[in-house]
């Protein structure tokens, strides 16, 4: 059991954050284009198949230091209209190779980025009318953006809600102006509030805020002071994560000094603290990082047990195909990740020659398609039935730290985390990673795990 160290010294470790496995690192088998293509069509042959479109939008007016994000820094905003172009250019590039696409439900759309309301609102309008009236709009159809308050208005959102767009997604952060200037993301509270009041009296069903907890500067009382005003506003769904401090990714968090950033126990407490009171301001905890009101689609999802999990995060449905568009866009299907072209200028020469922008992605073996399931069970229901005697003895000696330290249990077949336990689950999911555990990383690529 752990003794003279603390929980958060002993797994505040290198982990993966388990949006897809295998994880991006371990991507080995790359498709090409034609054969991504086959597994896509096979996705959609699946009888009544359902998809979900991930649309990506890089341009962001200034950089936020802590971002992880692909983006393109710009305030030429003449750069909409040839963007949007190309966007519907490569959405009829995968209509004319897979054109079961237009006869599949689509179930979901998400605007990412980047900062999707860079868009002006007509030429928002312009796209979302383009993408849907090629496709087949579900009767249950959700679209979802994710917002930046400083560059978002009542136009834009009143747009996305005429298309049929039920939830928004805020980039918040931090409330405390100190931490928000060294992070390079001036944002006053009554920005958010604005836009958040404005989404509500629009009709959006669900407004999300993104916290950060390990940016620097921050402090228990700069996170009483978040928290406090996050439930002043009472957002739908909270995201609460620990930032991810990779420099070797983003040279741009090497702005900021590491002696800024709070550390180990120090760390720890501000998400000890944001987490109880969130619980106890009575958000239901959905999964790694993310809590929601018992009243939003994601608890309802995990209270019964359909939620899922993706490269978009956490969701309250699952589709059988993840068709991304955009640069550096990544779509996934039953067999096969696909990830289009991550530098900009590439992904435009190749959408104006006529061509999907390939860059790489990875072909699934039945042991990925069983350990993906598994570590997705285990990401969305925090237990999953392990596979055999031999699976569950294994994982039980490699959790044997977490289980002595009442994290996890192991009951037959069955691995769970507990309750104390989940704020360690990406340390749990470890043990179904038969890559990661096969080959650990010469150099460090993960984020920590706290």
């Amino acid at each position: 059991m752990s003794t003279g160290r603390t929980l958060f010294d002993k797994y505040d470790v290198p982990a993966p954050r388990y949006t897809s496995y295998p994880t991006v690192p371990y991507w080995s088998d790359s498709p090409t284009t034609e054969s991504w293509l086959v597994e896509l069509r096979k996705g959609l042959a699946i009888p009544s198949a359902q998809i979900s479109l991930y649309v990506h939008v890089p341009f962001c007016e200034t950089l936020c230091t802590f971002c992880g994000c692909n983006t393109t820094i710009t305030k030429d905003h003449k750069r909409e209209n040839p963007y949007v172009n190309r966007l519907i250019a490569e959405l009829d590039l995968y209509l004319k190779n897979a054109p079961e696409i237009a006869d599949r439900s689509v179930a979901c759309l998400h605007l990412g980025g980047g900062t999707p309301t860079f868009l002006s609102a007509p030429e928002l309008d312009r796209l979302v009318s383009e993408l849907l009236k090629r496709l087949n709009v579900s009767s249950h159809f959700e679209g979802s953006i994710e917002v930046d308050p400083r560059r978002t208005n009542d136009e834009q959102l009143a747009v996305l809600k005429k298309h049929g767009f039920s939830r928004v997604s805020l980039g918040v952060q931090d409330f405390d102006p100190e931490v928000q200037r060294l992070v390079n993301r001036i944002q006053p509270f009554e920005q958010t509030k604005r836009i958040t009041e404005s989404a509500r009296r629009l009709g959006f069903e669900s407004v999300n805020f993104d916290l950060i907890y390990g940016l620097p500067k921050q402090t228990l009382e700069t996170t009483k002071y978040m928290v406090e005003k996050t439930l002043e506003l009472r957002p739908d769904r909270i995201a609460l994560y620990s930032f991810a401090l990779v420099p070797w990714i983003k040279p741009a968090q090497r702005l900021f000094k590491d002696d800024d950033l709070p550390v180990g126990k120090e760390k720890r407490a501000l998400y000890e603290y944001a987490r109880e009171t969130l619980l106890a301001a009575g958000y239901v905890e959905i999964g790694m990082d993310h809590f929601a009101l018992p009243t939003d689609g994601l608890a309802e999802a995990a209270a019964g047990g359909t939620l899922h999990r993706n490269f978009m995060g956490y969701s309250d449905q699952r589709t059988d195909v993840l068709l991304g568009i955009g640069v550096s866009a990544i779509s996934e299907a039953p067999g096969c990740f696909h990830q289009s072209e991550k530098v900009l200028p590439v992904w435009e020469e190749s959408i104006d020659r006529g061509q999907l922008p390939t860059f790489r992605g990875h072909m699934l073996s039945q042991e990925d398609r069983e350990r993906r399931e598994q570590i997705l069970k285990l990401m969305t229901r925090f237990e999953v039935e392990l596979e055999s005697s031999e699976q569950a003895k294994n994982v039980a000696t490699f959790l044997n730290e977490m289980i002595q330290d009442g994290l996890a249990r192991v009951e037959g077949r069955i691995l769970i985390v507990t309750e104390k336990g989940k704020p360690f689950l990406r340390n749990a999911c470890v043990a179904l990673d038969e890559r990661l555990r096969a080959k650990a990383p010469d150099t460090r690529i993960f984020s920590m795990s706290m």
